[in-house]
């Protein structure tokens, strides 16, 4: 009779918490597991000002980007003390030490390249540069960094031409970056490569597993979320900024499109915001991280 009634006691104080795991259980299954998997990060650039006059440290924006909640911080290297030379380790393994403190992710390193100008010597040096950030991201434990297609002169060549050394150059920082186990993201930057279309013939053309894309909403100006739709699949990182120029005029990004089409494409990674406009960055990207929270 006791093992018998103790029998039945223990099978009356579990059932609350069978309840409890079966509804949740549930909820899961109805909405989160089929939301995209989606970590948030913000771009340096967003500080640049304060970034530049010293007035903000690296550090510090990792310390805002923890209090309003983001997964992961961008830590674009020209912000690093004598870019483009890679600080010492000791340096480097701070942020490693700062971001696991903080909780949060390093999610990238970005540099300034140039692979449209006519100059060997100087897309050579570039080259080497991006070989020696490689290196350094690797160590601060970044899975991709961000690199351009490009600016500049290039008199008596065609774009077309620009494009097969452009894409002989990025070959070989994929095949550098691979090495390393990084990814390497091209930014379509508004500079050389103006259209989706564009873009993704240069993917293509590489056709190299350790080229990805970051998706830059902003660098868009013609049938804006068509493009960034058409870009989807392609994208390994996202960048949100909080002004689109569909057709060449300025205008507030639509988050529901954006939330539409990160649902769509079923996307998985992390999304930037990045800030470019007049006012308080910290509000702004605060803002614009709510904004698609709400969307999504």
């Amino acid at each position: 009779m006791d093992h018998q009634r103790r029998k039945i006691l223990k099978q009356m104080a579990i059932l609350p918490f069978l309840k409890v795991v079966s509804s949740d259980t549930a909820a899961l299954g109805s909405s989160s597991l089929k939301a995209p998997r989606i970590s948030f990060s913000v771009n340096a650039y967003s500080f640049n000002a304060a970034l530049s006059s010293g007035e903000m440290t690296l550090f510090d924006m990792m310390d805002h980007a923890a209090e309003i909640g983001l997964n992961a911080v961008d830590l674009t290297a020209y912000y690093f003390p004598g870019y483009p030379k890679v600080p010492n380790d000791d340096y480097l393994f701070k942020f490693k030490r700062k971001a696991l403190k903080l909780g949060l992710d390093i999610s990238w390193t970005g540099v300034r390249n140039n692979f449209a100008t006519s100059s060997t010597e100087a897309r050579q040096a570039d080259i080497a540069m991006i070989e020696n950030w490689a290196k350094a991201s690797a160590k601060l434990g970044a899975p991709i960094m961000r690199i351009f297609a490009g600016r500049g002169s290039y008199e008596n060549h065609s774009k077309e031409t620009v494009k097969e050394w452009m894409v002989e150059d990025l070959k070989t920082c994929a095949t550098i970056a691979g090495s390393y186990g990084l990814l390497l993201g091209l930014q379509h930057h508004n500079d050389f490569l103006f259209s989706s279309t564009e873009v993704i013939d240069i993917l293509e053309r590489v056709n190299s597993e350790w080229l990805g894309l970051i998706l830059d909403i902003g660098s868009l100006h013609g049938d804006t979320y068509a493009e960034i739709e058409q870009l989807a699949p392609y994208a390994d990182y996202w960048f949100i900024k909080e002004y689109v120029y569909p057709n060449g005029k300025k205008a507030a990004v639509d988050m529901q499109k954006i939330a539409q089409i990160l649902r769509k494409s079923n996307y998985k990674g992390y999304v930037s915001f990045e800030s470019l406009s007049d006012g308080d960055p910290k509000q702004i990207v605060a803002k614009m991280f709510a904004d698609l929270q709400a969307a999504l």
